[in-house]
């Protein structure tokens, strides 16, 4: 199947590394003969590394370490620096947010030896090569940009931008300065998402028709960002599903949403007793072309039993049907648990890749960091997580005029 690149395409110069790369040797574990390949043994090597069960070949050949700046030390961060700050390929150098007593707290939990109250202050401050954003949805745009001027390769938590024309502009003045951006989430980095699309390139669904989604909680109570100008249940929690599913089934052709504020008001821990504008509750369907459409559910009104720890949920929060087959995802697909697969030929469900072979949803910073070092490519494109936002708008827009929306972008696809 023909790889397909938006008009945001890299340089030659940055490729993305389509073809084959170098295979294994023994002074280069991390080498191999794809993308996936790649990730896969780049999953077990850092779970390992973390473990302290695994040591680095040759000692007196330390791997290259990049020093990495975050930005954003809130509820975020305690996800990423301890991923960061065990990585062999990162040098955390400096913290960075507007609340200074946070920066100062992380940086001695994590032992970092510099930190800063603004942007402004931190890229005059201590020198680094790449900056990791986790802070407000709605500050991303603004600090990536910052970031790239100053000449600084970006991972992003999402959203990239607020609008597909800004994200475009940031990955074009990441490719005029030979900079390289990368968003979250990364769910197309995981086994379960590699061993679904395997059985779809293998047409063991037969004809595929349709697709389902659903990812929601009760909602956060610790800011007001979720709920104001920018944030919301699409970025926030629908943004896992829709990077899912057009990394499964392919990049999407229209977009169609009804949007909704089921909860008006609500009490949050930074401003107390507010007013929500963005959507609480979310319904979009997704035309990806050649008769396949997909739906995603998401909301911040969604009671569950089990709370939102994703060891706990096994339901199939992703399930694919085609003509022959069915497949679902169990458990989130930001923490899969496995794939359940039935077909004609072997209709009782069959549970399969139980293993999460390293992957968990903080370490893409991580993984940018070793592309940074090795030369070596993510699944993880910015391409996909700027289709992603567009369909995120375009929902929006949908919803808003009572219409069917046309995108204009696409990405790489299938993603292998």
């Amino acid at each position: 199947m023909t790889c397909e690149m938006n008009s945001t395409r890299l340089p030659a110069d940055i490729s993305l590394n389509e073809g084959p790369i170098d295979p294994p040797t023994p002074m280069n574990p991390f080498a191999s003969t794809d993308r996936r390949g790649f990730t896969k043994t780049t999953l077990l090597a850092g779970a390992a590394l973390a473990s302290g069960s695994l040591s680095l070949p040759g000692a007196e050949t330390p791997a290259k370490r990049i020093r990495t700046g975050l930005i954003g030390c809130g509820s975020v961060s305690n996800q990423y620096l301890p991923q960061l700050t065990q990585s062999p390929f990162v040098e955390v150098v400096s913290l960075c947010d507007i609340k200074p007593e946070r920066a100062r707290r992380q940086a001695e939990r994590f032992h970092v030896a510099h930190h800063y109250p603004d942007i402004q202050a931190m890229l005059a401050g201590e020198p680094f090569d790449f900056l990791v954003d986790t802070t407000d949805m709605q500050e991303h745009e603004k600090i990536n940009r910052r970031a790239l001027e100053a000449g600084k390769h970006v991972w992003s938590e999402k959203p990239i931008a607020n609008t597909l024309a800004a994200g475009q502009e940031l990955l074009r003045v990441a490719n005029r300065n030979k900079l390289r951006l990368w968003g979250a989430p990364i769910t197309v980095q995981s086994p379960q998402f590699a061993f679904m699309a395997r059985q779809l390139a293998a047409g063991k669904l037969g004809r595929v028709a349709a697709a389902h989604a659903n990812y929601g909680h009760e909602g956060p109570d610790w800011s007001a960002f979720f709920y104001e100008k920018g944030g919301g249940s699409l970025p926030d929690l629908a943004v896992y599903n829709i990077t899912s599913l057009s990394g499964l089934l392919g990049p999407v052709k229209n977009v169609m949403a009804m949007l909704s504020i089921v909860t008006p008001e609500r009490t949050v821990g930074d401003k107390g007793r507010i007013q929500v504008t963005e959507e609480d509750n979310a319904m979009v369907l997704l035309d990806h072309g050649n008769g396949v459409l997909s739906h995603v559910q998401s909301g911040f009104n969604y009671f569950n039993p089990n709370g939102h720890e994703g060891r706990n949920e096994t339901r199939h929060t992703i399930s694919i049907v085609g003509s022959s087959g069915f497949m679902g995802m169990v458990g989130y697909d930001w923490e899969p648990l496995g794939v359940d697969l039935a077909t004609k030929d072997s209709p009782r469900l069959e549970r399969h890749v139980t293993n999460p072979e390293g992957y968990v949803w903080q370490q893409g910073a991580n993984l940018a960091a070793e592309c940074l070092a090795t030369g070596k490519e993510l699944l993880v494109t910015p391409e996909h997580a700027l289709h992603v936002l567009e369909i995120i708008t375009a929902a929006r827009e949908s919803s808003a005029a009572g219409k069917r929306i046309a995108l204009t972008s696409t990405f790489r696809w299938p993603v292998v």
